[in-house]
């Protein structure tokens, strides 16, 4: 394998404070990384102005000339993916959630209008074209995977958990004022097939009075989920936090952390609250699994068993002994499998796999 590979990582505003850990830790072992932002190489808009389609495709041609990279690494599907087919260079697809399911949600909610129908289907078609001409297609999951298997069978494909974090970035720092006993909940409100899964927190208060819950996260849905958990005395909305500062407030402070959600390819929020030691109930769907090993490393949930929630509560609530066991082996579980270190050895690993097969 080349020891002067140049790699350059593509990524969106919200994810490039990872991207740049992960290039940290490629460099470690040789590898030279650049990483950009996709929105600094595209039109805000699908606009029709020549002039300044010429200008961005400019911008990025030079970048491309001048860093000459070997791979590029793409975080998500984007319109800069084909301009990179398009000078066929090997791109490697990084999927963080279930595209197809996520796009049937849109369809059924904010693209539901006649005129939405175009530019779906634009991206549907970009993104099977990026799909099916990667290179490399890198699921966050095992779950992840095999969604990808079912529609790009002939895909070269290989597990990647890009969603790294270092123990030493997340250890307790100052905490929140905070009612306690507390259970902390950190959800994006843009994908209603997440979302819908709050309204099961509605029966968890109301069968739990005494126990503070706080939700930090916004988007498109608020007005659909936050009325509703708000009529509870015992709710909490603490609108988008700062990240990761505030976020690391947040997790030191309350006392069990909670992911309700009916999408997710891993969990990011997952991954952190285990390094802060806290105890994790989360729903039993996509690649949760993978992360909280039911009964070892946290607790799973059924969609919509409010029953369920507030039994494990209750226990983690009163059982210190239960919490110490389980925070322990979920911390010892992500600083093995999710440091960054372990990541960026496993990319090489698929690197080493991918240059032998092609010799």
């Amino acid at each position: 394998m080349k020891t002067n590979l140049k790699i350059l990582i593509v990524g969106s505003k919200s994810r490039i404070i990872h991207l740049n850990h992960f290039s940290h830790e490629l460099e470690k072992f040789g590898i030279e990384c650049k990483v950009i932002m996709d929105t600094d190489f595209l039109e805000k808009s699908l606009s029709l102005n020549l002039k300044k389609k010429i200008a961005t495709n400019k911008k990025l041609k030079i970048l491309l000339n001048t860093f000459e990279p070997n791979i590029v690494l793409l975080d998500k599907i984007s319109r800069i993916g084909k301009i990179f087919l398009d000078e066929k260079i090997p791109l490697f697809l990084l999927l963080r959630g279930n595209y197809w399911e996520e796009l049937e949600w849109a369809k059924k909610t904010i693209y539901k209008s006649p005129l939405k129908f175009f530019p779906v289907l634009k991206n549907q078609k970009l993104a099977d074209r990026i799909f099916k001409e990667s290179s490399m297609i890198l699921p966050i999951s095992e779950y992840l995977k095999n969604e990808v298997q079912m529609r790009y069978s002939k895909n070269k494909i290989e597990v990647l958990s890009v969603d790294g974090r270092n123990a030493s970035d997340w250890i307790q720092v100052e905490n929140q004022k905070l009612v306690h006993p507390c259970v902390g909940l950190v959800q994006g409100l843009n994908i209603w097939g997440k979302t819908r899964e709050l309204d099961t927190l509605q029966d968890v208060m109301r069968k739990l009075p005494n126990v503070t819950f706080y939700l930090a996260g916004d988007g498109i849905y608020r007005d659909k989920i936050i009325p509703k958990l708000k009529k509870f005395e015992n709710f909490v909305w603490m609108g988008n936090l700062e990240y990761p500062n505030e976020i690391k407030k947040f997790f030191s402070s309350i006392d069990v952390y909670l992911l309700l959600s009916g999408l997710e390819g891993l969990g990011q929020s997952v991954i952190e609250s285990m390094l802060m030691k806290k105890p994790v109930i989360a729903s039993n769907i996509g690649g949760i699994p993978e992360i909280v090993i039911d009964g070892e490393t946290g607790f799973l949930v059924n969609l919509g068993d409010s029953n369920q929630i507030v039994h494990l509560i209750n226990d983690l609530l009163s059982k210190p002994d239960l919490v110490k066991k389980i925070t322990t082996k979920a911390e010892e579980n992500v600083k093995m499998n999710y440091s960054w270190e372990s990541i960026a050895k496993k990319f090489l690993e698929i690197l080493e796999k991918t240059h032998k097969e092609s010799n």
